[in-house]
């Protein structure tokens, strides 16, 4: 029994003595959750930081982008990235932390071409947007092996939005708040858009440990300690309602002033 408490001690003094600087990666254009322009670096930027702070663990935050971070982290030059949902093949190569976040998938297509995933013949030749290094949800993914779909995948889930608008992508897939934020962040009426009926699926966010960092396991369980507690106390869904009370405003209010820009335009 003393061995065991002595191990135990032992792990904790390693974990803090790395924990000193806790080196995190994360990318950018992922809104609201993460983005070098947002409050905070993002959503789950400002949880996270939140998390680690509550276990006293001091850490630092790179931008790079989503391939390039991910892979960094693999190969050791950071400690842990976020966020990403659970796949087959990330699960081989990471542990994943306790859910930061639910989020529920839709598709959004344009409103004159309403897409459904229940409606094959309004998937069939589609051109699907979505982000480099972003895994798509089991049901798209057999329909991309099966070529009902191509798929287009540029940096960041703003430029699926503009693509769409713009008629070159006929769908992406996004979590509801991700999805909306993108579509207002096109400047465009938001009626020209469609958001299917159906939920595709639904997926958790997570902060990622490489499952051969030597405190891997550590990391994980230290962090999944100072989430459940951000949790318990209620800062945490108080974090997330004030920071999405906040971006509804100032989205209303972007739009607002984009739709008076345009008006003074056509009166010239």
């Amino acid at each position: 029994m003393l061995q065991r408490v002595l191990v135990c001690l032992l792990s904790s003094l390693c974990l803090c003595a790395q924990a000193d600087n806790l080196r995190l990666v994360t990318g950018d254009d992922y809104a609201p959750f993460t983005g070098q322009a947002l409050p905070g670096g993002g959503m789950l930027t400002q949880v996270v930081k939140a998390v680690l702070d509550e276990r006293s663990i001091a850490h630092s935050l790179d931008w790079r982008p989503w391939n390039r971070g991910y892979l960094k982290t693999l190969q050791g030059e950071y400690d842990a990235t976020f966020p990403y949902v659970r796949t087959p093949q990330r699960e081989q190569e990471y542990l994943y932390s306790a859910a930061l976040f639910v989020a529920e998938q839709h598709i959004f297509s344009r409103a004159a071409e309403p897409i459904e995933l229940d409606d094959p013949a309004s998937l069939q030749g589609r051109r699907f947007c979505y982000p480099l290094g972003w895994q798509p949800p089991k049901a798209l993914q057999e329909l991309l092996d099966q070529g009902v779909l191509t798929r287009h995948s540029p940096t960041g889930l703003k430029e699926c939005a503009r693509l769409l608008l713009l008629g070159r992508d006929d769908f992406f897939i996004s979590d509801l708040r991700l999805g909306e934020t993108a579509l207002r962040l096109t400047g465009a009426d938001l009626s020209l858009f469609r958001r299917s009926v159906s939920a595709i699926s639904n997926s958790t966010l997570h902060l990622i440990v490489p499952h051969k960092h030597p405190q891997g396991p550590q990391l994980i369980e230290q962090f999944n300690l100072g989430l459940r507690a951000l949790q318990d106390s209620g800062r945490y869904q108080q974090m997330i309602d004030s920071y999405l009370q906040a971006r509804d405003a100032g989205l209303t209010e972007q739009a607002q002033q984009q739709r008076q820009a345009g008006r003074r335009q056509q009166g010239l």
